[in-house]
C-alpha cells in the first residue's frame, strides 16, 4: 500500500456545526494536530485550515476543508495538485452511521455509502476511490428520514466521550498506518469495544 502523506477531515464550517456528529472528521484532524503540537491555520489555496506536521518520523499534511461537506472535493483536489499527491496518499477521516459511538475503522477504497463528503471527493478525484479512510462511529438514529437531523445534532455526554475515546485510539494507531503496517493498525483499532 502507498504511503499516507495527507490526512483530510470532513465536516461543516461555522460555529453552529462545530459540535455536531457530522464534524467527527474535523475533530480527529484537530486531535492529530494537537498531538503533534501544531495548529491548523487558514490556507486559501487549499480552501481550508492546514498544518504540516511530523508524526512518528513521517511528514504529514493535515487539512480540514472550509467548504461545506458536500463541496469537500475542491479542497482535496487543490491539496493533491499542489503536493502532487495520488489518491493512495490520502487518509480521509469521516463520521460513520454504520458504526456505534466508541468504534472506528480503517478502510481502503470502496464507494461513498451515501456520505456527501466522500461522494464529492471521489468526483473531484475523477472517480478514483482508492484512498484510505478512517470511519469514526457516530451510530444511527434508526430511521433513514431522521439521518439529516441526527448527523447535524450534537452527541450526548456519554456518546461524545465514546467518540473521543475512539479518536484517541485512532491517534495511537496512526503511526502504524503511516509506517504501512495497516494490518496491525486495523487489528488494534478494530478491537476497540463500543461504549
Amino acid at each position: 500500500m502507498s504511503q499516507v502523506t495527507a490526512i483530510i477531515g470532513l465536516g461543516n464550517p461555522g460555529a453552529e456545526y462545530e459540535a455536531t456528529r457530522h464534524n467527527a472528521g474535523f475533530w480527529l484532524v484537530e486531535a492529530i494536530a494537537q498531538s503533534a503540537h501544531a495548529e491548523l491555520r487558514p490556507e486559501k489555496k487549499f480552501f481550508g485550515h492546514y498544518a504540516k506536521v511530523r508524526l512518528g518520523g513521517h511528514e504529514l499534511h493535515l487539512l480540514n476543508p472550509a467548504t461545506f461537506m458536500n463541496r469537500s472535493g475542491a479542497a482535496v483536489a487543490a491539496l493533491c495538485q499542489f503536493f502532487k499527491l495520488a489518491p493512495e496518499n490520502l487518509l480521509v477521516a469521516h463520521d460513520e452511521l454504520d458504526l456505534p459511538p466508541g468504534q472506528a475503522r480503517y478502510k481502503t477504497g470502496g464507494g461513498h455509502g451515501g456520505h456527501n463528503g466522500l461522494r464529492d471527493i471521489i468526483s473531484a478525484l475523477g472517480g478514483q476511490k482508492q484512498f484510505h479512510r478512517v470511519r469514526i462511529g457516530i451510530g444511527h438514529p434508526g430511521e433513514a428520514r431522521q439521518v439529516t437531523n441526527y448527523v447535524l445534532g450534537r452527541p450526548g455526554k456519554a456518546e461524545h466521550e465514546a467518540i473521543v475515546r475512539a479518536m484517541d485510539e485512532c491517534v495511537t494507531t496512526l503511526p502504524l498506518a503511516l509506517a504501512g503496517d495497516w494490518a496491525k493498525a486495523m487489528n488494534q483499532l478494530h478491537s476497540l469495544k463500543p461504549a
